[in-house]
């Protein structure tokens, strides 16, 4: 796997800046940055010097020196206006971190932790009400994106360094947990319309690297069961990547070709690896081959982290330009104080997060679905792909009738030309025989003792006869399993097509529908409803998650700081944290209710099994139901061209054995002359009758006739007494 093509990377636009009543020299400077590393070092600078002036001069929202400034909005290219310096401190960050994504999908594929840092800072430090492009939703996904690809870069250089097989497993799945976590963003409805177009083409390559690193997670899960001899697991693992892999495949339609290669050289590794484990074990080892859900899944190792963005350190942002505007003490005040807010919201944060994780990983394995977990609605209606098929034989009456007809042609000329073979055939084996019988009689064809006699050599019209017989028998039984076959498809979807053609009625009287008793129906409500509580669970703790991180954002202490003692500062801090404890309370409450909740859940899922099973067994029949008869709906086509094909074939088969028959008879007719002529050729020279005396048995017999009053007289003179020599089959000839 070192070698393999890598794998295409997402990377963000960055924004455009609009009006800003700054100096025009520092604005173009900061919006205008080369595509490279020293661009990413001027934004941070900018964004420094920014932090520096807002804690100094008021030019936050509704403040005295607020003044417009203006940026474009990236999904919808629309210009959105704020009065407030920190929008432009949100842009700035966000450029930076869409800079460091474009550096990183290049070639080289540097790190991309610090576009994950930059979009973290984001997120925890800004509000997310500025423009589209800067809310939670999209700046969550973001994070996720760069994590997950600056560990992809990460994986590619541990497979480059051979190190040790497990260890690689694990930096992969880590790839799959985290492109699992962007892709639960771009699922979200109100991220994909944020979005637009863009979302389904993330979407789409998300999900086949999804697949794509969890096949290369199991193909070295697989590597390390080598190692570790234990060859049962090989296969298993090795068949789990290879299933992975083709998963992948599927979802890599439309990719570009150093996609598509770079899967071509990871099935020619798995595969190999796959077929020579199997292999081996079938004829070597003979190990039991394990399931996998019995092998300890693996644990991703996520080893790239969001670097922090720290906005007052003089080794990114150089000196601060405005050291003299505002006392130093009040701004390294305001900074603990932020530092406070930001450690209490990761504390909150890794509660909810572990939470999260938790319930995500218990509704995973469940496979519950609230919008499908009750089905029922899908069987009360014909489906629309069925409609169509239905409305498109309505205007076509006579479609089963022209397939009867057609195959009836069909049937007729197969029989014919079967027939005509059979007359040649007959005509063949009759004239071999005739002439064998003769060639017998007349001593030429000896035939072995206790075998069968050898069949004369025959003529040469009917030897052209029997070889053009023998071509055209071979071409008639090959056609004939072709229509045999055609019969049978057209026997299978006859009846499909007159369903179709029917009133509708009928058609949804044969989809299957489930039939529920009054228990049944409880048992759903009841999941139902507890599905209801675990995603009002799952609201409640999103919006006081939201309510958390909009209170730390909009607490600004920097007056109070300005008047307060240094020592009083802890003090100060305390006080003003308690304002969060209410809100903690609330989230405590909701993460403690998540334990009571899963287990009703479990409860429910437990008395549901068996109403789950028969809801699926009754939508396997219904989604095959429909399937066959689409199916039969897109054969008609088919079985029409082939029918016409096989009238085709016949009818000129037919012209050809009638031709042949004709000169099989006219064959057969000139060898029965020939055989006529040899016979009386044969009779010819035959040496006349001559007199003999009795021969000594009829001597014998006198005495017998003086018995019975008989003399010899009453016999023929002796020159009379005429004994044929000719045997009787040839008189009889």
């Amino acid at each position: 796997m070192e070698a393999v093509p890598r794998m295409p990377m997402i990377w963000l636009d960055l924004k455009e800046a609009g009006e800003f009543a700054f100096n025009a020299a520092v604005k173009k400077s900061a919006v205008n940055v080369p595509r490279d590393f020293e661009g990413c070092s001027t934004l941070r600078k900018y964004f420094g010097q920014l932090h520096y002036l807002q804690s100094r001069i008021p030019m936050g929202a509704e403040q005295e020196a607020a003044v417009p400034i203006a940026w474009t909005e990236i999904f919808s290219g629309k210009t959105v206006t704020h009065e407030d310096i920190k929008y432009e401190q949100a842009c700035i960050l966000y450029n930076l971190g869409a800079l460091h994504s474009m550096l990183g999908a290049m070639d080289k594929r540097v790190s991309e932790e610090c576009a994950a840092g930059a979009f973290t800072y984001l997120r925890d430090h800004f509000p997310h009400s500025y423009s589209v492009d800067m809310s939670h939703q999209i700046l969550n996904l973001n994070i996720n994106l760069m994590l997950g690809q600056a560990q992809e870069c990460l994986l590619e250089k541990s497979m480059l360094d051979n190190r040790k097989s497990f260890l690689v497993a694990r930096i992969s799945a880590q790839v799959v947990d985290y492109y699992k976590e962007a892709c639960r963003a771009l699922e979200n409805s109100e991220t994909a319309s944020l979005l637009g177009k863009i979302q389904k083409d993330w979407k789409k390559l998300v999900q086949m690297k999804i697949y794509y690193f969890a096949a290369v997670a199991h193909l070295h899960m697989g590597k390390q069961a080598e190692e570790q001899q234990k060859f049962g697991e090989r296969v298993i693992y090795f068949q789990s990547a290879l299933d992975k892999l083709n998963e992948a495949i599927k979802l890599a339609k439309g990719q570009p070709e150093t996609v598509q290669e770079a899967l071509r050289f990871t099935m020619d590794v798995i595969g190999g690896k796959y077929n020579s484990a199997k292999k081996d074990n079938d004829f070597i080892y003979h190990e039991a081959v394990p399931a996998l859900d019995t092998l300890q899944s693996v644990k991703g190792a996520p080893l790239v982290k969001a670097l922090p963005v720290n906005p007052t350190d003089p080794a990114v942002t150089g000196p601060d330009i405005f050291a003299k505007l505002v006392p130093m003490a009040a701004h390294e005040a305001s900074s603990l104080y932020s530092e406070e807010k930001a450690k209490l919201l990761r504390d909150v944060m890794a509660k909810i997060e572990a939470k999260n994780e938790v319930l995500d990983q218990f509704m995973d394995s469940m496979q519950l679905d609230p919008e499908t977990v009750d089905n029922l609605d899908m069987y009360s209606h014909i489906p629309p792909v069925l409609m169509e098929k239905c409305a498109a034989l309505s205007v076509r009456p006579d479609t089963v009738k022209n397939l009867v007809q057609s195959m009836q042609v069909l049937s007729g000329v197969f029989t014919d030309v079967e027939a005509s073979l059979k007359e040649i055939r007959d005509l063949l084996e009759e004239d071999e025989a005739q002439e064998r019988k003769l060639q017998e009689l007349l001593g030429k064809v000896p035939s072995p003792q206790g075998s069968p006699p050898l069949p004369p050599p025959p003529s040469p019209g009917l030897a052209e006869v029997s070889k053009e017989c023998s071509k055209y028998l071979e071409l008639h039984e090959k056609a004939s399993f072709t229509n045999t076959e055609l019969h049978k498809a057209m026997n299978l979807h006859i009846g499909n097509l007159r369903l179709l053609s029917g009133p509708l009625e009928q058609v949804r009287a044969t989809l299957p529908s489930p039939t529920l008793t009054e228990d049944d129906k409880q048992v759903l409500q009841n999941l139902k409803r507890i599905l209801g509580k675990v995603q009002e669970m799952r609201d409640q703790r999103t919006s006081l998650e939201q309510q958390l991180r909009e209170m730390i954002q909009k607490d600004d202490i920097t007056t109070s700081l300005v008047t307060t003692d240094r020592s009083e500062m802890k003090k100060l801090f305390e006080e003003q944290l308690k304002k969060y404890d209410q809100i903690k309370v609330y989230l405590e409450q909701n993460l403690a209710a998540q334990e009571n909740v899963l287990k009703a859940l479990t409860d429910a899922n437990v008395k549901y099994a068996a109403v789950r099973k028969a809801l699926a067994e009754v939508e396997h029949k219904w989604n095959t139901t429909v399937q066959t008869l689409v199916a039969s709906y897109e054969a008609y086509e088919d079985l029409m061209k082939k029918s016409q094909e096989g009238k085709d074939f016949y009818t000129d088969l037919e012209g050809k054995a009638a031709k042949l028959l004709e000169k099989a008879r006219a064959a057969c007719q000139a060898a029965e002359a020939n055989r006529q002529q040899i016979l009386e050729k044969e009779l010819k020279k035959q040496p006349p009758p001559r007199p003999t005396a009795p021969k000594p048995a009829l001597q014998k017999k006198l005495p017998e006739l003086d018995a019975v009053g008989l003399d010899a007289g009453d016999l023929p003179p002796p020159g009379s007494l005429v004994l044929p020599e000719l045997p009787e089959e040839l008189r009889s000839l």
